[in-house]
């Protein structure tokens, strides 16, 4: 399908719209939607071969049961394995990249291409696979472990999610990315920004680096909110905040000019993670 598109039109991947911001005028272009049968997960010596659309804890479960270690931490990834490896996802002190030994991908012209790890340039939240390429599998490795230790530190995982996020929110998940040497909901929290609202946004009072939509915020109100947060940290603590959440499409028509205004689909646009209702088609909430 890729490689029959015009060159010019924008192709965006999506496994659960997690991590995503659609603004309100859509998405112009093709979204990728990966089907079920591409969630499929294998073991076989000592590595975890998943399909893209495979959710985290998916995959971290299929290698709790076959004893190995080192990915647990995808338990706290509530998206799909594509949008995980795209954008190197990570928690509780690991990442992707950690645990990451190749995925194959077709790029933008419709190549089906192997790629090993370090092709990747993995840094935090980030990899160079460029825009409209889709993971379609990838295989991970991990320590041998016993299958009720590995268990357990799952459970403790989702616990602590669920004590100091709002999970049962509508939220798009983590918004900021932490800067060097900072927590961004620290940041968010001293420069007065916890429970901060504009319209029916939200800054969760939970967890500063969350956004809610309390009914029927736009796109536009959520990202809106996020620059406001964005200023008053920049001005409070001199730290410019960075987006994690993806934030892509097009403003909706303005009533009095009739046309768009937003960015379009930026390079790096790829599904996050969280674990949340996502946004419609049209951007209207998350």
């Amino acid at each position: 399908m890729l490689k029959g598109l015009d060159p010019s039109t924008s192709v965006l991947p999506v496994g659960v719209g997690s991590n995503l911001i659609v603004r309100d005028g859509g998405v112009p272009g093709v979204v990728v939607r990966l089907p079920k049968a591409m969630a499929k997960v294998s073991v076989q010596d000592g590595r975890v071969r998943a399909g893209a659309g495979a959710m985290g804890i998916t995959v971290a479960s299929a290698a709790r049961d076959a004893g190995i270690a080192g990915l647990e931490f995808l338990r706290g990834i509530p998206g799909t394995v594509g949008g995980a490896v795209r954008m190197n996802a990570g928690a509780y002190g690991r990442d992707v990249s950690d645990i990451l030994i190749e995925a194959t991908v077709v790029t933008r012209d419709g190549a089906v291409e192997t790629w090993p790890a370090a092709r990747f340039g993995y840094v935090y939240r980030h990899s160079d696979l460029p825009a409209g390429a889709v993971v379609v599998e990838a295989v991970f490795s991990g320590t041998p472990g016993e299958p009720a230790v590995i268990g357990a530190e799952m459970d403790r995982i989702a616990a602590e999610r669920e004590a100091s996020q709002p999970l049962r929110s509508r939220t798009g998940g983590s918004t900021f990315k932490n800067p060097e040497g900072h927590k961004a909901w620290a940041l968010i929290d001293a420069a007065g920004c916890r429970g901060l609202t504009r319209g029916d946004a939200q800054v969760s009072e939970k967890h500063c680096n969350f956004l809610l939509n309390l009914g029927s915020a736009s796109s536009a109100e959520i990202e809106a909110l996020g620059e406001e947060v964005r200023t008053k940290v920049k001005a409070h603590s001199g730290v410019t905040l960075e987006w994690e959440i993806q934030r892509v499409g097009v403003a909706a028509p303005s009533p009095l000019r009739g046309e768009g205004r937003g960015e379009g689909l930026p390079s790096s646009a790829a599904p996050g993670t969280a674990p949340h209702p996502t946004l419609s088609p049209k951007g209207r909430g998350l």
